[in-house]
């Protein structure tokens, strides 16, 4: 099978340049697996939807990810939505193929020391109360299944978990959208909300206005930039997440394996896609001193994989030089970055290649074939926001913070139901909009 050789792009060729309608049921911001999950979701019951991606299909987190899909280490306020979207990407597969390229290969994390065994112990529990196959997995069995795998004390694994190809799976998933009749327009970013008496009526976009009574942001790492020109806020901030593909290599292992030096997950191109097992990039902007108290307990837990630099790139969610407020009339940020292409951190990939190295001499040092970077959106309790906002008809699916890929499809019928007065079928209390000014404590969810 041939895949696309890198990350979407902002000079790739637009592949969805429908006429701006003039009305619709539902406009929808952003165009990741949230905005297009949503989209094939509601035209499953008949409403006209357009989504407006300001610049390709896909081409930020959604094609920048590892490619994981997996119920094992999350929040357990996220498992019931993760369980059902593993089923929709089983769909997904079984009506569009090897676009999607679904394989149920499992997921493994791997422990080198007591500390992290137990945090696996302590997992388990939400995996049990949901009936997942989550396991232990002793020395022993890792031997057998990994090369070289002494260093590595025991793991925790998840057969029923899966991988997929973000290249490919979210684009063929919009194709299948604007088959069923959903409007997309590529290049089109939306300025404003049209707001009326506290209520949506619309949006203008670049290309011009559209009526609708119900909108949806799913922006990711730029929702939070949105909303406060909007005058909601978002506590959001992005960090950098450096990923590399490799040339093929031997079929060492065919699911998707972690631990604090390096991820790897089979590709269908018989290469692996590698990344830091744990390590971002943070730049420091404005919102980093706005919502700093917010994100303190994430920051005390997280700051030894955390590297902090002063000044990010030009124009980016929170730049120091990034427009926040503007009018119908102005020329956005989100037009002055069609897509957040960050360069790859290349002291990390030199890193990530010599713990690969470390893990499987019986490979060698691995070569890439190509490196990226995406800005990752996150949110002070890890988890993201699900809701309705205090303007009426706009809704926000936002936050994932680096592991929508995988929940995507689950949270795109979630909002698809919300946004049409219907039932989610979840407890949603976890996720709502509110709940970092309703003077609640905000919980971390689980450290894997």
């Amino acid at each position: 099978m041939t895949l696309p050789g890198a990350p979407i792009r902002a000079d790739d060729p637009v592949s969805f340049a429908d006429p701006l309608p003039g009305a619709c049921d539902v406009v929808i911001i952003g165009g990741g697996i949230a905005g297009v999950a949503t989209a094939l979701f509601l035209a499953r019951q008949g409403m006209q939807v357009l989504i407006c991606e300001k610049g390709r299909i896909a081409a930020e987190q959604s094609s920048r990810n590892w490619g994981w899909v997996r119920q094992q280490g999350r929040d357990p306020a996220e498992l019931p939505i993760m369980i059902e979207s593993l089923r929709h990407w089983q769909a997904f597969q079984d009506r569009l193929g090897d676009q999607v390229g679904l394989r149920r290969t499992g997921v493994t994390y791997l422990a080198k020391d007591g500390a992290s065994l137990a945090r696996y112990e302590d997992w388990l529990q939400h995996a049990r109360a949901h009936g997942l196959d989550s396991r232990m997995v002793s020395q022993a069995e890792l031997q057998a299944i990994l090369p070289n795998s002494a260093e590595w004390i025991g793991g925790l694994a998840t057969p029923s978990d899966a991988r997929a190809e973000p290249w490919t799976a979210v684009p063929a998933l919009a194709s299948l959208a604007h088959g069923m009749g959903v409007k997309i327009v590529e290049n089109c970013a939306v300025r404003v909300l049209d707001i009326q008496n506290g209520e949506v009526s619309g949006v203008m976009t670049e290309a011009g206005p559209v009526r609708a009574s119900r909108v949806l942001l799913a922006g990711g790492a730029w929702s939070g930039l949105f909303a406060r020109n909007a005058g909601l806020r978002i506590p959001q901030l992005a960090v950098r997440g450096t990923v590399a593909a490799t040339v093929p290599l031997p079929a060492f292992h065919e699911g998707a394996i972690v631990d604090s030096g390096f991820a790897l997950r089979r590709r269908l191109d018989k290469g692996y896609t590698l990344a830091p097992g744990v390590g971002h990039d943070f730049w420091i902007g404005p919102d980093a001193f706005r919502y700093f108290r917010t994100y303190l307990p994430q920051l005390r837990r997280e700051q030894a994989h955390t590297r902090i630099r002063p000044v990010g790139p030009r124009h980016y969610p929170d730049g120091w030089l990034t427009r926040r407020r503007w009018r119908a009339g102005d020329v956005t940020p989100f037009e002055r970055v069609r897509v957040l292409d960050p360069p790859p951190n290349q002291a990390r990939l030199k890193r990530l290649q010599q713990d690969f190295e470390t893990a499987f001499p019986q490979i060698g040092h691995p070569r890439l074939r190509r490196a990226w970077a995406g800005m990752i959106d996150v949110m002070p309790d890890e988890v993201p926001v699900l809701d309705e906002t205090p303007i009426r008809g706009f809704f926000v699916a936002t936050g994932l913070s680096g592991h929508g890929f995988g929940i995507g499809p689950g949270v795109g019928r979630v909002m698809a139901d919300l946004i049409r007065g219907q039932p989610p079928g979840h407890d949603l209390a976890r996720f709502r909009f509110g709940r970092f000014t309703d003077g609640t404590a905000l919980e971390l969810g689980p450290s894997l």
